[in-house]
């Protein structure tokens, strides 16, 4: 490779925390605040923020930025706060229902909070505060600190905030009480506790907020299967919420057990057993080289008048650095099949990517029907070429 065509294309390659914390963001940050505080020392806290962000990765921005705002700002912690909350933009469109999360600049406002104001002496400032920023950008990873630290105390906001006309606040009680928020540390509130908070939130309007809750559930599922099983089938009986979102919830909700073959969760949308199923001509090429496609072909037959409502998928059995082999599943298609027989043909790419390291040697690939492995072969992935 010429030196120029791998410059050209490191140039093009995508850096997520260049995207959302670089200088033209710091800056805007800084004008913010410059402009309802004009002693602030805009041009140095620039210098002196984006000295560090070559050695910072993305999180690590967000703490640099928070310590550089503690540097800038007035050290009495409430005219600190009342500047950062007169510096926020206006609120997020309220007309929106859905992805409307913000400009993560501003994640360093609820770090600043975490950072000077997770105590005693301050809590209503800050978590008010939060409520505040999140209306702008979400403070999820913030409010978890609050509710380590003061676990009834923080409760009590979050029954507060699941009656919020703003959908942004309903979110965040929800979001927040995750109990694996990626990114972010765990909390110590019970699933019981949890279910109690997403029991008002489940019949909410919008849909950035049921999807939270059912992102919510899909945690609880890999603690407490049986839990979110009960929770959901209350909801639905309830029917506080259109057929057509609670369909949305559970099948959200349920993403995990379904590609783990639960089968409660299973017959909970209708898949049952497929008994009545034949798979038939199963082709899968013997071996496959790192940075190539694996190729794979089946045909499903049946003698009832249609195949009826089906969940297909694949896994594939990665080889891992034990030598063991460790299954990941992946989605053909679901729902009801009309037909007496269907043909498929699929291919699946074994290009190096930063997400999954490959190991060369023995895998296997299974077809799944309705939850259940039905057939398995075995291939091999070979070095690259």
């Amino acid at each position: 490779m010429s030196s120029m065509t791998k410059h050209h294309k490191e140039e093009k390659r995508f850096s997520l925390k260049d995207q959302l914390f670089n200088e033209v963001k710091v800056t805007y940050l800084a004008s913010q605040i410059e402009s309802v505080y004009p002693s602030f020392p805009k041009e140095l806290f620039i210098e002196e923020t984006m000295e560090r962000f070559p050695e910072l990765e993305l999180k690590q921005r967000i703490y640099h930025i928070a310590q550089m705002l503690k540097k800038s700002l007035p050290q009495d912690y409430r005219k600190a706060v009342k500047i950062i909350l007169a510096a926020l933009p206006p609120e997020l469109d309220p007309t929106k229902t859905d992805n409307d999360f913000g400009d993560f600049i501003l994640a360093p406002f609820s770090e600043f909070i975490v950072q000077n104001g997770c105590s005693k002496k301050h809590f209503k400032t800050s978590t008010e505060a939060l409520g505040e920023i999140t209306k702008r950008f979400s403070a999820e990873d913030a409010i978890r600190y609050f509710i380590n630290a003061f676990s009834q105390e923080t409760y009590e906001v979050m029954k507060q905030l699941v009656m919020s006309e703003n959908y942004h606040q309903r979110r965040l009680a929800s979001e927040g009480s995750r109990p694996s928020l990626p990114w972010s540390q765990k909390i110590h509130w019970s699933l019981q506790d949890i279910i109690a908070i997403l029991d008002f939130l489940y019949t909410d309007p919008t849909r950035y907020v049921t999807r939270s809750v059912a992102n919510n559930l899909n945690d609880i599922s890999k603690i407490e299967a049986d839990l979110v099983l009960k929770t959901l089938q209350r909801w639905k009986k309830s029917k506080k919420q259109s057929s057509s979102e609670m369909d949305f919830i559970i099948k959200h909700s349920l993403r995990t057990l379904l590609k783990n073959g639960n089968v409660k969760a299973l017959a909970m949308l209708g898949y049952s057993q497929a008994k009545h199923i034949a798979l038939k001509n199963f082709q899968c090429s013997k071996a496959v080289r790192v940075g190539e496609d694996l190729h794979f072909s089946f045909d499903l037959k049946t003698k009832e008048k249609h195949l009826g409502k089906l969940r297909l998928e694949y896994a594939i059995y990665y080889r891992k650095a034990n030598g063991k082999n460790q299954p990941k599943v992946f989605k053909i298609k679901e729902g009801n099949f009309q037909n007496t027989s269907e043909s498929f043909s699929k291919k699946q790419s074994f290009q190096l990517t930063s997400t999954r390291k490959l190991y060369t040697g023995k895998h296997f690939l299974t077809l799944i029907i309705n939850g259940k492995e039905e057939i398995k072969k075995e291939f091999s992935l070979l070095p690259p070429s």
